[in-house]
């Protein structure tokens, strides 16, 4: 088992006071997630909400970073399944996700949550370029950091940029916020009879291909022991409550820390 494995199976169980055991944590939000009722693009009162959410995590004192997804302007490989280039298709993805992380950021600063987007595609005009050791010290200075443009390069997914970010910030886990709360065996909102996983590991995630991140980064995290919790971010206070141990969730790690 490694430090960090051990570091928060202690947190988790050394005091009841300390609510909140993680010192720094990255969130994952899909873009599908700020689309609210809407068929595309961005619900105003869903990005409001959502920065409430963030507000009252980071009013806690924990380090928070942010990767999000642009499925709700472009999904770059279903422009690609369309017969466009799936290089050109992957960077108006990027793109998409520029336009969410400055809507959210936006909303943070409305309610007085300093907030920085560092996008990995240069364009100094409206945000900062992606440089590990300004986004460090972003969250030393108690900065919320909202990474866009995924990776920079095509054919990686905003998950796997989600584990690289996490791990290049050295976070403690990363939360994947969908609109489920959970993993579940089918998917929920189409098959009934799902039934929902409390905790995986890894291995598991592979081996039986469950849809929850891409393949690519499940095993980024595996390799990097990085804590996953996947949980709903359409139900107020489940963010904050999986950071105390108590919210409604599944838990991805290499072993059974959670059960």
């Amino acid at each position: 088992m490694s430090e960090k494995h051990i570091s928060i199976n202690h947190h988790f169980e050394k005091n009841h006071a300390d609510k909140f055991p993680f010192k720094r944590v990255c969130l994952k939000l899909s873009g599908e997630a700020l689309m609210g009722r809407e068929s595309f693009g961005l619900d105003p009162a869903v990005v409001s909400r959502v920065a409430s959410e963030i507000k009252t995590v980071y009013e806690s004192g924990i380090e928070l970073c942010i990767v999000i997804g642009g499925g709700n302007i472009f999904r770059g490989i279903s422009g690609a399944s369309q017969g466009m280039d799936r290089t050109s298709s992957d960077y108006m993805g990027m793109m998409a996700t520029v336009i969410n992380a400055l809507a959210l950021q936006n909303a943070l600063e409305r309610i007085d949550v300093n907030a920085r987007v560092q996008s990995a595609i240069p364009m100094e005009t409206v945000c900062e370029s992606y440089i590990r050791r300004r986004a460090v010290n972003h969250l030393k200075k108690k900065r919320v950091i909202i990474f866009a443009a995924g990776t920079g390069n095509p054919y990686f997914t905003t998950d796997t940029t989600a584990v690289l970010r996490a791990s290049e910030m050295n976070c403690d886990i990363l939360l994947k916020g969908t609109k489920v709360d959970g993993i579940y065996t089918a998917d929920p909102t189409t098959n009934p009879d799902a039934t929902k996983y409390n905790h995986l590991t890894y291995e598991t995630v592979i081996r039986d291909k469950l849809n929850v991140m891409d393949m690519a980064a499940i095993a980024l995290a595996r390799d990097n022991k990085l804590p996953l919790m996947v949980f709903s971010i359409n139900e107020p206070g489940t963010f904050k409550k999986c950071l105390e141990g108590s919210g409604n969730c599944t838990v991805v790690d290499t072993c059974d820390l959670f059960t």
